[in-house]
């Protein structure tokens, strides 16, 4: 609360989701990956080819969390709505897990 209250400028808290970039050797290999991370509940999951044929699967999580805290220096929340968004932060982080 300290340094948000000295923050001259717009402060923003996040929380970026959970992300494992996994190389793949065939198509097949990735498509199964895939499968298993919707099916675990990693619905931003996606494969992606590049073009010299490098095969990526993407597992992520949808838990993402952005809030604008302070706009030119003035706090616009509170220090209890600060700490519930901590909370929820650390929720997030445990589901990520």
């Amino acid at each position: 609360m300290t340094a948000l209250k000295k923050a001259t400028g717009d402060v923003v808290f996040k929380f970026e989701p959970f992300v494992l970039h996994v190389l793949c050797r065939e198509l097949q290999d990735a498509q199964l990956l895939h499968s298993v991370a919707i099916d675990s509940g990693f619905r931003n999951s996606g494969i992606t080819v590049g073009r010299g044929g490098k095969i990526t699967m993407a597992v992520r999580s949808t838990h993402c969390l952005e809030v604008p805290l302070s706009h030119k220096g003035r706090l616009m929340v509170s220090e209890e709505y600060i700490e519930f968004l901590v909370r929820v932060a650390n929720q997030k982080m445990e589901e990520n897990i």
